[in-house]
Order: structure tokens, then sequence, then C-alpha cells
């Protein structure tokens, strides 16, 4: 598993990122100078994951704070790098507050680690030995700053022997899970199969799928997901084939003021990411009503229905 300073780090003149545009091919760092070229690099895709683009914001605050930049206008650029994860705003708002940017950032970045660590625990608990599990999209290390959400949770039960393989849907448009979770799968030893996006319902129809987990860019108060855009339709699928649709990510991506998913704003993307020749939509995430969810892991524990209530008051469980 990549070290959390391999991912993203501040230095007192910049933020390094592992670029996860050039990955799985090549490795290469990313050196940002200002909150814009953070902001930039969040809008573009070197950074993403909900948890990895709050710790980068914070980490771009903190720079433009040393940098002697104007901060409103660093936590504006940040905060509108992209609109749909919730930790963005989250983090930038603690790292704003705080007196010492830097120090809270990089504080940010330890508790991020950590939450994901404990919520891999617990969703670990959910599977048995033998699981099958397929996930989307790519929430291992890149994802968060260290450890993952869905993906850390994979990796604690094949630690614990309770996986046995993982399918990775290639999710699209950027393949993110092919590029991102196939790579960081292969570098722990974990067997796994990567899959075109539309094969999930075949392999849930014909029992290959014991469970399915996802991460969250923002959960709303009812329990309600936006995630990677295919997310909804697994659900969906999930439900029907009666196999468990787990949800696991920190209580940062957790926005009690947003009462239900019709509030979340879902970001569009350039068109081109898709085809430059002819006319697209390209949501970047869609919404899985919390009735599709048959658990959301946070580091708190194992929360189920009725969310608005075991959200509200996280109990281990």
């Amino acid at each position: 598993m990549l070290a959390p300073e391999r991912i993203l780090r501040f230095e007192p003149d910049r933020v390094v990122l592992l670029d996860q545009r050039r990955l799985p091919d090549e490795e290469v760092e990313l050196v940002c100078r200002s909150a814009a070229e953070v902001a930039e690099a969040i809008r573009s895709l070197a950074v993403r994951g909900a948890p990895a683009i709050g710790i980068a914001a914070a980490y771009g605050y903190a720079l433009a704070a040393a940098q002697e930049e104007d901060l409103d206008d660093a936590f504006a650029v940040l905060e509108g790098a992209r609109p749909t994860a919730a930790n963005l705003s989250w983090a930038l708002r603690e790292v704003r507050a705080a007196p010492d940017p830097a120090v809270r950032a990089s504080e940010l970045h330890t508790e991020e680690v950590e939450r994901c660590r404990q919520m891999s625990v617990h969703a670990a608990g959910l599977l048995v030995a033998g699981s099958r599990a397929l996930t989307h999209c790519n929430t291992g290390a890149l994802a968060t700053g260290g450890q993952g959400t869905a993906l850390g949770a994979l990796r604690e039960a094949w630690m614990q022997g309770l996986v046995e393989h993982v399918f990775v849907d290639e999710t699209r448009p950027l393949l993110q899970g092919a590029r991102l979770t196939a790579w960081e799968l292969d570098a722990d030893g974990i067997p796994h199969t990567v899959v075109a996006d539309s094969a999930a319902g075949h392999l849930l129809a014909s029992g290959e799928v014991d469970c399915v987990l996802v991460g969250a860019d923002r959960i709303a108060a009812n329990g309600d997901t936006a995630n990677k855009i295919g997310t909804y339709p697994l659900a969906v699928l999930a439900d029907r084939h009666r196999v468990p649709f787990y949800v696991v990510a920190p209580t940062s991506t957790v926005d009690l003021d947003t009462p239900t998913g019709a509030e979340i704003p879902i970001e569009e993307r350039d068109p081109a990411e898709i085809t430059v020749r002819f006319p697209a939509r390209n949501p970047a995430f869609d919404v899985t009503p919390a009735e599709l969810i048959s658990a959301i892991v946070t580091e708190a524990g194992v929360h189920r229905a009725p969310y608005a209530e075991s959200l509200a008051r996280p109990v281990v469980a």
C-alpha cells in the first residue's frame, strides 16, 4: 500500500501530488506552487477521490497562507474546483478556522487515514470467508491519502482471509477502476478481475458476486449517496439479485445539512472526455437512494436504516 506522503504532501513552498492521470503507466509527481494550481489539479483529476480532494484543498489553502496569497480568493478557487464531494468544503472550513493552516491540514491528512483504517475494520466484519466482492471506481489509498474506504475494507478483509476475489468495474468515463483500483490490488497481491461496467449485471445474475462495496463523495442526511457515475444502476442490480450493497466512507463525507440526494450538486464534466466527434453528456456522479443501501460504514461503525437517525447519532455496531 502506498504511504500517505507518497500520494500527497505539503512542503513549505509547494504541494506535491502523485499524478493519478499518469497511472498505471507512469508514477510521476505533480508540483503545485499556488492554490490555483492545486485547484486545477483537483479539477483535472490529477488528484481525485473525496477524502483526497479534501486533503489536497487543505494543503492548497495552507500553501496560499504560506505564500501570503489572498485567502478569500484561495478559498473560493479551491472550493469551486469540484462541486459534489462534501469533503472539499469541509476541509477548507477546517483549515480556514485554524490558527496555523499548515498544521491543521497535516492533522486532517493523518485523521483521514486513521478514519479509513477504522472503517475498513468495521466493513470487513460484514464479509464472510470466501467472499467474492465487486467494487466501483477507485476508493483505495489513492482516493483517500492512505488506506482507502471501500477498497481499504477489501484490503483488510483480504488480510483476514475473508476475500477470495475482487471484481473491478472499469468505471467510465475515465477508467478509474481499470487504471487505479486494479493497480492498487495488483500491488497488494489481491486476486482481481477487471470487468466492463455493463458486465456487472451478468456477474450478479450468475451468482458470481457475494457483495458490492463502493465509496461515496457525499452522503445526504437521509442516506442518499452520491458516488461515481454507474453506482446507482449497480445498486439497483444488487437489490434485484439480493446481494448486499455497502457504502464505505468517512464521516467527513456525510453532509447532514443536505436533506436528501435531490439537493446534492452533480458535476457535469467536459463531454470531450467521452467523445470529441459527437454530442455527449458527461455527468461524473449519480445518486443512490438510501433504500437500496444495505449499510453505510464510517469510522464510527456500521449504520443501518433509518439513516436519518443512525448517521446523526453514530454508534459502533
